[in-house]
């Protein structure tokens, strides 16, 4: 019945396409049936590894009955938000008006112009707890359509013009001090579970861009991001046998997980992992959740292309029914006998770009070329699939087919971040004149007095129907486009490639510093590059003498019998800096050449050189790591 969604790129589509349901995916046609049909919309949005929305789709959309009655009187849209999340937003911020409890699957009842007038999460098959069936709702909101249409529109106009009133821009009240950042990881800490580690009560979330503030903001506040991934470490939340972390834990004890596991958050918390070890943690448990963490990511995540699939499913197939965490309740000799929960082989840009960033920053802090190689390989593979010679991004692909959904504002920023941190991490520009490009882009794409714009511009359907939302720039698993575009442009400035990116970084963050501030949970990503933004910019570049034919990688040092080398390009990789990078005299010239002002005239002389410098005022150049870091000790 829904053979619209046979051959979508989305599994999540995928696995709809032999509901009795008549599912239109998103686009402008099912909008236009809707109006010819004169029936409401039903827009339903999940993703591929969530376990309530595989829930609703056995109990209800399966149920030929339900479907029947959704064919006769609504128009069915199926939504993966990994995919759109533009419509994801927009819906979410229309559900809000609704109900509290936000969260996927979501169900949005809409009129043929796409504006929100009822709405909801998962329904059950049968009433609980007050919670009305599925099969209660469609009817109700079918006779509602019948026979007072004019009250739903009436709520749909008030919704809309909530929602564009919420869109207004912010007064900007300036980027946070540095006893304003105190203040928020103190928040921080008056929420931390004492007995249990990580913050309030169940559900517990691993909360990544809220450690990577923590890391950034202070001494405390990496105390504090090192209690909590140590206890996480330890906890029912991270899968012992491959390493990676779980999507949440029902339990405020970290027990009963959700099991379905994201690439975004374990690309997170490695990066978290990484920034722990640069600051001078060397304890064992770091290194082995770190390795952890490299280890699902390259083994289990990494698709043949090199890029990286979006998530794994927490349900598998054990003794022929679904079992949600069954696989992984086992150990290593029992799950090999199980075939593995599937992967959403989705390949979404902005999470490889997580994914690209935080293996080279690892590769680098922990001393491994061969991770570095493999965030190479992926930034080859996706920069390949997925930047057009226009310089626009593809928003996800699959095997190889591109998605026609509109590229998000976290794809440029995701994507930015991490080829920098994997020029940083190689000593390659070809990373960062990529990087420059799409941040460009998002400057150019500027509209109505924000920083940044989306390249390309907002879903269409979005846009022709007045709904489309600027990019929000709050936050939670993962830092906003706005927070990650803005700390792309805060390294391409502290790379020396001019004053605008920090002028966009800046305005960017002044936006949300009072609300980031107040609710530091909600806002980690930002409060993270705030904090760096109100520190000292301390930049260091060692320069080593270009390699002879035979000494494939000098910059790591790793392939040298000089120690003095080797020692000097540990200590800039754990150098206290706001950026440190390792090149050889030719990558040097070569940055200067691209227009990145820090690397002009930083030569290697004969034996190598560190350059330190503060806001680009820089020591005379030093030879070895001990002059380094008396450097640093002022």
């Amino acid at each position: 019945m829904a053979e619209r969604l046979a051959e979508a790129v989305s599994p999540y589509l995928r696995a709809h396409a032999d509901n009795p349901v008549d599912w239109y995916p998103w686009g402008p046609e099912a909008f236009q049936a809707a109006v010819e049909r004169d029936v409401p919309v039903l827009i339903s949005v999940g993703y591929a590894t969530c376990h309530w929305c595989h829930v609703m789709a056995r109990e209800s959309f399966s149920d030929p009955e339900i479907a029947q009655l959704l064919n006769e009187r609504f128009v069915a849209i199926k939504v993966d938000r990994e995919e759109h999340p533009g419509v994801d937003g927009s819906y979410l911020a229309a559900a809000s008006a609704f109900t509290r409890q936000l969260g996927w699957p979501l169900t949005v009842f809409a009129d043929p112009k796409g504006r929100t007038f009822y709405a909801g999460t998962y329904f059950p098959p049968r009433p609980v707890q007050g919670v009305p069936s599925f099969r209660e709702v469609l009817a109700a909101v079918s006779e509602a359509w019948r026979d007072r249409r004019g009250e739903l529109e009436r709520t749909a106009d008030a919704v809309a013009e909530a929602l564009a009133a919420a869109a207004l821009v912010p007064e900007g009240t300036g980027v946070p001090d540095q006893a304003a950042i105190a203040d928020a990881v103190r928040r921080l800490a008056d929420d931390e579970d004492l007995e249990h580690g990580g913050f309030g009560g169940a559900p517990k979330f691993p909360v990544a861009p809220v450690l990577a503030f923590l890391t950034a903001a202070s001494p405390e506040g990496q105390e504090l991001a090192t209690r909590t991934m140590r206890r996480m470490g330890a906890s029912a939340l991270r899968d012992p046998v491959e390493g990676g972390f779980f999507r949440y834990a029902t339990r405020a004890d970290w027990t009963e997980p959700h099991y379905e596991r994201m690439l975004s958050d374990n690309a997170l918390l490695l990066g978290v992992a990484a920034d722990l070890r640069r600051s001078g943690r060397s304890e064992h448990w770091l290194s082995d959740l770190a390795n952890g963490l490299i280890r699902f990511l390259t083994t289990v995540m990494r698709l043949p292309s090199g890029m990286f699939a979006s998530a794994q499913d927490s349900e598998s197939v054990i003794d022929g029914r679904r079992d949600e965490g069954g696989y992984y309740r086992r150990d290593a000799v029992a799950r090999a006998e199980l075939a593995p929960p599937a992967l959403d082989e989705k390949v979404l840009t902005g999470w490889n770009g997580l994914a690209i960033g935080a293996l080279a920053r690892a590769g680098a802090a922990f001393g491994d070329p061969a991770v570095i190689q493999t965030a190479r390989r992926a930034a080859e593979s996706l920069t390949a699939a997925h930047l057009r010679a226009d310089g626009t991004l593809v928003r996800a692909s699959r095997d190889g087919r591109a998605s026609e959904a509109r590229p998000a504002l976290e794809d440029t920023g995701m994507l930015a971040e991490g080829l920098l941190e994997l020029s940083l991490a190689t000593g390659e520009v070809r990373w960062a004149r990529i990087a420059r490009e799409l941040v460009d882009a998002a400057l150019d794409a500027a509209r109505d007095g924000l920083p940044f714009g989306v390249p390309g511009g907002a879903d269409p359907v979005l846009d022709a129907h007045g709904l489309a939302l600027p990019p929000d720039p709050a936050e939670g698993a993962t830092p906003s486009g706005v927070t990650s575009t803005a700390r792309a442009a805060w390294l391409l400035s502290a790379l020396g490639a001019g004053d605008r990116y920090l002028e966009a970084a800046t305005a960017a963050m002044a936006g949300v510093a009072a609300v980031a501030v107040e609710r530091p949970m909600a806002f980690g990503g930002a409060l993270a590059l705030m904090s760096e933004l109100t520190a000292p910019l301390v930049q260091v570049v060692t320069v080593l003498p270009d390699p002879a034919p035979s000494d494939p990688a000098p910059s790591t040092g790793r392939d040298s019998a000089d120690r003095r080398i080797t020692e000097l390009v540990a200590a800039t990789r754990h150098h206290e800096a706001s950026v440190a990078v390792v090149v050889t005299d030719a990558q040097a010239r070569a940055f200067a050449a691209a227009g990145f002002e820090l690397f002009a005239a930083r030569t290697a002389g004969e034996r190598g050189r560190a350059y330190r410098c503060e806001a680009f005022v820089c020591a005379l150049p030093v030879e070895d790591a001990a002059a380094l870091e008396k450097l640093a000790a002022g």
